[in-house]
């Protein structure tokens, strides 16, 4: 069964780490009669990335050194190999496994063998319509194959009906199953066209990787189909995606790290931002901002409902109380979900911090500018009040200098006023006793005139008495 002695001893691959490497990944498919150690050696020459074996009948594989023997060799240089087998029966399948398991990376059920004699034996794509026996297979498989890196995976068709498809595919994601080849053929179709549509909405409904299989014959082939499905970069796709946010998480830790710097202070980075670079792209920040908060939201949904789709798987398990091993890639699986919930939710809310932190910065440096404008003018008041205060003192002493001037000056002018009134007085004095005399004289004089008027009155009468008198004598004489 073993081309090279020293095989048991090569370290082995593991399959899972190719649908992680960023690339397409290029697989042999198995091929009746011609996927051999010969021809699985001439392709890894040619780049083949991973290679099958023919399909391997799993009782006969157990029951039969002979078919051993001659069904399955390798050597040394082989690898990644998948050992593809037809079982009907778990525990045949898990027996087949551990046989291989030492000598091979990983082994692949086949549920999309078309021919009369499979479906015939219940092999091969009758056992699309036997999800619950497909999910038993690949769960015996995991719990008793000790190595986790040891992949478990499956090739199918498609059903008429693609929700069973999707739902076939959902149950063996949730058993642990590594990834999942399609056939974009039915049961019945042979040379009809290849269904790469229905590739894509499985590759869409899962989050395990996809290979697409059907009608692939070039590398041309293998790119166009790569496209046109997104098969065989699923995985790949999620890990460049979840990749360029760690990338992102990092880079907005770094730029807050330096917009933290204590020595740079929040008028440096204002200057900063004056750059006309930072004006050009000021334009399309509100643009951009709301954009990776749209994606970042949704990945960090994609991964909520990917831990949530794990969690339930893990607890279920649990609950028949499988052995531990059969967790080992589901747990991987969660791991990785939890991992990208972590990523995408730190991501969303450091761009958030980010844009608060940059506004923040902005804000102070405006307040630092106008508390440095407010300063620089209250020190101009100071001073200028200082100079007023100098002002006013030496004011303040000028006058009081004249004020006492003017007391000395005041006092003497009172001094002479007050003799200047006594003198008054004096004067006064004397005039009010010459007035008081000539008021005397007066009424003297007065009293005198009215006698002389009185005497004048008399003596009036008496000459009009002898007037009379005369005036009567002369009348007497005319007669």
């Amino acid at each position: 069964m073993i081309g090279d002695a020293e095989t048991k001893e090569c370290q082995l691959k593991d399959p899972m780490d190719l649908f992680h490497s960023g690339q397409v990944v290029k697989i042999c498919a198995p091929m009746v009669r011609y996927s051999k150690l010969a021809f699985r050696t001439l392709v890894r020459k040619y780049g083949c990335d991973l290679c099958y074996t023919p399909m391997i009948v799993a009782a006969d594989f157990v029951r039969s050194a002979k078919a051993r023997d001659s069904e399955f060799t390798t050597n040394k240089g082989d690898h990644p190999l998948i050992v593809q087998f037809a079982a009907k029966e778990a525990q045949v399948l898990c027996d087949a496994a551990r046989i291989v398991c030492p000598f091979a990376d990983g082994i692949d059920l086949n549920c999309g063998c078309p021919q009369r004699w499979a479906m015939a034996e219940g092999y091969g794509a009758c056992l699309i319509n036997k999800p619950e026996l497909v999910r038993d297979m690949v769960r015996h498989v995991r719990n008793q194959i000790d190595n986790p890196r040891f992949s478990v995976s499956i090739k199918i068709r498609i059903h008429e009906d693609l929700k069973r498809t999707v739902d076939l595919c959902q149950k063996a994601e949730a058993t642990g199953v590594s990834w999942i080849t399609v056939h974009g053929r039915s049961v019945e179709e042979r040379h009809q066209p290849v269904h790469y549509e229905a590739i894509k909405i499985i590759k869409q409904s899962m989050s395990i990787p996809i290979v697409a299989n059907g009608d692939i014959k070039t590398l041309k082939d293998a790119e166009n189909v790569h496209h046109l499905t997104g098969a065989d970069g699923l995985k790949t796709a999620m890990t460049f995606q979840w990749t360029a946010v760690a990338a992102f998480l990092y880079g907005e830790i770094g730029v807050l790290l330096v917009l933290c710097l204590p020595f740079i202070s929040p008028l440096r980075w204002q200057k900063i931002f004056m750059i006309p670079l930072w004006s050009k792209m000021a334009v399309f920040w509100n643009k951009m901002f709301l954009t990776i908060i749209v994606l970042l939201i949704i990945l960090f949904l994609d991964a909520v409902r990917e831990v949530r789709k794990y969690s339930v798987t893990h607890m279920i398990e649990k609950a028949v109380n499988v052995n531990s091993n059969a967790f080992d890639h589901i747990q991987m699986k969660l791991f990785r979900s939890q991992r990208n919930l972590y990523l995408s939710g730190f991501t969303l809310f450091l761009w958030l911090v980010l844009r608060r932190t940059v506004t923040l910065l902005t804000q102070l440096a405006k307040e630092m500018a106008s508390h440095a404008a407010l300063e620089a003018q209250v020190n101009d008041a100071t001073e200028a009040a200082k100079k007023y205060m100098a002002e006013k003192e030496r004011l303040q002493e000028a006058l009081s200098e004249k004020d006492i001037s003017k007391k000395k000056v005041s006092a003497e002018t009172t001094d002479e006023k007050l003799k200047e009134i006594e003198h008054l007085k004096g004067e006064l004095q004397k005039t009010s006793n010459a007035l008081h005399k000539a008021n005397n004289d007066v009424i003297a004089v007065k009293k005198q005139s009215e006698g002389i008027k009185r005497e004048y009155d008399r003596l009036l009468k008496e000459y009009e008495r002898l007037q009379g008198s005369l005036n009567a004598a002369e009348d007497k004489k005319d007669l």
